[in-house]
C-alpha cells in the first residue's frame, strides 16, 4: 500500500438495511434464521479481508421506529442472539473480526464478559463487542426488573433529546464496560499452569476477585472464563449526539458516527475530541478510532443502484429513512467518496448493504479492489486477531502489574 491504509467493516443485519430488502429478487429470507446464510455473509465478508462484521441484536421484536414497538407484517420481524451466532460462525472463519451487540439494559456484565470472553477464546482472538443500552421501553417487560424512559416521537427526532433522556443508562453501560474489562484482566496470562504431573491445573494468586463498585451495581468476580486471548476483546459503539460521544469517550475502543458529508465529519469528530477531553480521557495514550456508518446501494452500471433502491422504497410505501448517510452508486465513486471524507480524519468505515447478499457482494468484489487500485487497502491479512486489525496493542493485566486489585 502507497498511502495510509484504511479499516473496513461491514454491518450485517437480517437481509440488508432496506426494510424491504427481504423482498430483492437475489434476498435469501428463508434461510435468514439459518446458520447457513450467516456463514455465508461472513465468509463472504473474509473474502473481502475487511476488518470486522458486526451483528445487531435486539431485546424484543423489531420495529419500524426504533423506541417502540408496531404490529407491521410487510418487515422482517424477529432476531437470533448476536453472541450467539458470532460464535456459530467463529470455527468457520480464520482472520475476520466479529462484533456482537449485547444490551447492557436488561443483562448482567457478568455474562455478557463470559459471553464475549468465549466468543475470543472460540475465534481465537477475534471478538469485539457494542454494548448497547435498551431505548425502547417497552423491552423492560420482557425482564420485569424495572422500567426505563419511555421516548415520545419527539424525542426520536431529536439525537440531543435522547442523550439526555437515556443519560443514566449510558452511565450505567459505562459500569458495565468497566466490569467487564476488570473481569477479563481477573485471570492473569499465566495462571493456567496444567502439570498434569503435580495436580496442578491452576496458579490461585494469579486470578483474581475484581471487587468492583460502580454506581449501579458491583461485581465481585473473578471471571470464570480464562483471560481472552486479545487480553481486552475491543469495544465498539455507535453515537449521534453528546451522551453518546461521552460514553464512547469513556468506554469504547472504536466510534461509530454518522455523517452526511465531509464537513459534518469533520464537526462530528471535534465533538468526540470534545467529549474526550470532558472525561479526561488522553486519545495518545488510549486511541479511539472513529468509523462512519454508511448504508451502500452497489451497482457496476451508473444509476443502476438507485433505481433497485426506488423500487424497495416503493415496496414498503417509503422512502427509506436512516440516520447515516444513504449512498447509490457505483463502487468507484464510493471508494472516491471514502477517501475524501477519510481527509476529515477518519480512520475508517462502517458499511451498511442495503441488500444481503447483494450489496455485500458489491464491497468484497467491486469496492476493495478499487480502493486497492488506489493503493488504500490490504492485498493479505498480516494480522490475525481484531486488536491486530485495528493496530491496538495487546494490553497485560492490570492485576499483573499491581499484584493485586484496583478499588472500585
Amino acid at each position: 500500500m502507497t498511502a495510509r491504509p484504511l479499516h473496513l467493516a461491514v454491518a450485517l443485519d437480517a437481509a440488508g438495511w432496506h426494510p424491504a430488502a427481504w423482498r430483492a429478487a437475489d434476498a435469501r429470507p428463508a434461510e435468514l434464521f439459518g446458520a447457513g446464510y450467516w456463514t455465508d455473509l461472513v465468509t463472504e465478508a473474509e473474502r473481502g479481508l475487511l476488518d470486522f462484521v458486526t451483528f445487531e441484536d435486539a431485546l424484543g421484536m423489531r420495529s419500524a421506529a426504533f423506541h417502540r414497538p408496531d404490529d407491521r407484517t410487510d418487515q422482517v420481524r424477529g432476531s437470533l442472539d448476536a453472541v450467539l451466532l458470532a460464535a456459530r460462525v467463529a470455527p468457520l472463519t480464520t482472520h475476520i473480526g466479529l462484533v456482537p451487540t449485547a444490551n447492557v439494559t436488561h443483562t448482567e456484565p457478568f455474562h455478557v464478559s463470559a459471553g464475549i470472553a468465549t466468543l475470543d477464546h472460540a475465534s481465537t482472538g477475534r471478538a469485539g463487542w457494542r454494548p448497547q443500552v435498551a431505548a425502547r421501553a417497552a423491552d423492560a417487560a420482557h425482564f420485569g426488573r424495572r422500567t426505563t424512559p419511555l421516548l415520545s416521537d419527539d424525542d426520536a427526532r431529536d439525537p440531543e433529546r435522547i442523550g439526555r433522556r437515556l443519560s443514566a443508562l449510558f452511565d450505567e453501560a459505562a459500569d458495565a464496560v468497566e466490569a467487564a474489562r476488570r473481569l477479563w484482566d481477573s485471570w492473569e496470562d499465566d495462571a493456567e499452569i496444567r502439570d498434569a504431573a503435580t495436580g496442578r491445573f491452576l496458579d490461585r494468586d494469579k486470578v483474581h476477585p475484581v471487587d468492583f463498585r460502580g454506581e449501579y451495581f458491583g461485581v465481585r468476580g473473578p471471571a470464570v472464563v480464562p483471560r481472552p486471548p486479545q487480553g481486552l476483546p475491543p469495544v465498539m459503539s455507535l453515537a449521534h449526539a453528546t451522551v453518546p460521544y461521552e460514553f464512547a469517550a469513556r468506554s469504547a475502543d472504536v466510534v461509530w458516527v454518522t455523517p452526511h458529508d465531509r464537513a459534518e465529519a469533520a464537526a462530528i469528530l471535534a465533538e468526540v475530541d470534545a467529549a474526550a477531553g470532558r472525561v479526561g480521557r488522553d486519545t495518545r495514550a488510549r486511541p479511539l478510532l472513529r468509523f462512519a456508518d454508511l448504508l451502500v446501494f452497489l451497482d457496476g452500471e451508473p444509476g443502476a443502484a438507485a433505481r433497485r433502491k426506488a423500487r424497495l422504497d416503493e415496496l414498503d410505501g417509503a422512502e427509506l429513512a436512516s440516520d447515516a448517510e444513504v449512498f447509490t452508486g457505483t463502487a468507484d465513486a464510493l471508494a472516491d467518496l471514502l477517501l475524501d471524507w477519510r481527509e476529515a480524519g477518519l480512520d475508517g468505515f462502517r458499511l451498511r448493504p442495503g441488500v444481503l447478499p447483494h450489496d455485500l457482494a458489491g464491497i468484497t468484489r467491486a469496492l476493495v479492489p478499487a480502493l486497492r487500485r488506489r493503493g488504500v487497502f490490504r492485498t493479505a491479512y498480516d494480522a490475525t486477531t481484531l486488536r491486530g486489525h485495528l493496530r491496538l496493542p495487546r494490553p497485560a493485566s492490570r492485576y499483573a502489574r499491581t499484584g493485586g486489585h484496583p478499588k472500585g
